[in-house]
């Protein structure tokens, strides 16, 4: 049995450092997969035509063939147009049915990049500046609040322990994965339990003096922009994103546990056999990492994003200046937002996980092409092949024939 904190690395690092998952939300085991069923056939809805998708059908295929996910579903939009849309394996291992293309998923840690554009308009606005002291805001709440600032929370440079660490949320057995599946998964959390939990623990290291992913430091940016505007953070990313884009099929579930709409199931396994993880209480996510989305949505979010609509020059600006991601070179992070190289050029996005959903949303710095991937995988014995997969499914939309006019470097 893997723990999941280990999985949550593993699951969510793609190789070289490409794409550096760093600890992205999850809170099941991608190791604990169950193994394919005899006569699981893999279906592909074929894509859209567009420019530069060579390729990018049988790149999808290899996701759910050669690394042995049970479905994935993506899209490619280039010049505000989805150009190419495709879908390769089931949905579930009861009906078999084809995974949804239009599907939705848990995205997970793609939440905070939202969450991270609410906290750069507050800034533009001039309600809060990102040199401030998050005890000026927030009093009382993170010891040695008045030397950490809400730039290096954003950023992850604060030092702020990780909730996700914590030895309660671990799966190392069998026992624990049970208990999991029988009431840790209903469980509500507060933000403010979350953070209590973190805060319990030795900082990583002083503010400033580091890097470490922690999903601590965005819980406590959705308990700033309550401060700040009054309104929960989910209220503010619903009417300053979500309607704003017409993201209509993009939700922030808060205790909901299921997910609406067409959409593919997770699983992980016990010696039993496979358990079908698909609902969850998202509170352990949270501002960290509860949303549910799609590929159509995800996409026109980056491409607004990254092309200027959300934030203002000197916001976007500052999202984009970035730091070393440690342990995951050559990737690098800036305020809610991950830079990364293919082969050919730079992406901007970031990945997400929760549960076994898998997401990964990227587009160039120009925001003029976007691809995400959801996946869920399943077979422990190809997890190794999810990473240079999805790689290579990327570097094709990004880098292939066709794109290389249209992708725009971000060097």
């Amino acid at each position: 049995m893997t723990n999941h904190r280990t999985s949550t690395r593993r699951g969510f690092r793609l190789a070289a450092g490409l794409l550096a998952g760093a600890t992205v939300l999850a809170l099941a085991p991608t190791a604990g997969a169950a193994t394919p069923q005899p006569g699981l056939t893999l279906s592909v809805a074929d894509g859209r035509p567009g420019q530069g998708t060579a390729g990018l059908r049988q790149g999808l295929d290899a996701i759910t063939g050669q690394a042995g996910a049970l479905g994935a579903i993506a899209e490619l939009r280039d010049h505000g147009k989805a150009v190419w849309r495709g879908s390769s394996g089931v949905r579930d291992l009861t009906t078999k049915a084809p995974a949804p293309v239009d599907g939705r998923f848990r995205a997970g840690s793609v939440t905070k990049t939202f969450v991270a554009t609410v906290v750069l308009q507050l800034s533009a606005e001039g309600r809060l500046g990102l040199d401030d002291p998050i005890e000026r805001h927030l009093p009382g709440v993170v010891p040695n609040g008045g030397a950490i600032t809400v730039r290096q929370i954003l950023g992850h440079t604060a030092g702020l322990f990780d909730y996700l660490e914590d030895p309660s949320f671990a799966t190392d057995t069998e026992a624990q994965q049970q208990e999991f599946l029988a009431t840790g998964r209903w469980q509500t959390y507060t933000p403010q339990q979350l953070i209590a939990l973190a805060v319990a623990h030795p900082p990583y290291f002083a503010p400033g003096q580091g890097w470490h992913y922690s999903n601590t430091d965005y819980q406590l940016m959705g308990e700033l922009i309550e401060k700040v505007t009054g309104r929960s953070w989910r209220t503010e990313v619903q009417q300053r994103i979500l309607c704003p884009l017409g993201l209509h099929h993009s939700t922030l579930p808060g205790t909901d546990t299921t997910v609406p709409g067409p959409h593919s199931h997770a699983y992980f396994s016990l010696s039993t056999g496979p358990a079908d993880v698909t609902e969850l209480n998202p509170s352990q996510g949270g501002a960290a990492g509860e949303m549910i989305s799609t590929t159509e949505d995800l996409t026109r979010f980056n491409a607004a994003l990254l092309g200027g609509r959300l934030l203002a020059p000197a916001q976007l600006a500052a999202m984009t200046t970035t730091v070393p991601a440690n342990d995951y070179p050559p990737s690098r992070y800036g305020l809610g937002l991950m830079q990364t190289s293919l082969s050919c050029t730079e992406v901007w996005g970031h990945p997400g996980g929760i549960n076994n959903y898998l997401t990964y949303e990227f587009g160039n710095r120009t925001g003029t092409r976007q691809m995400v991937i959801s996946v869920t995988p399943y077979d422990p014995a190809k997890s190794d092949q999810l990473t240079p997969t999805v790689i290579a499914l990327l570097d094709r939309a990004f880098c292939g024939p066709g794109a290389g006019s249209t992708t725009g470097s971000g060097r």
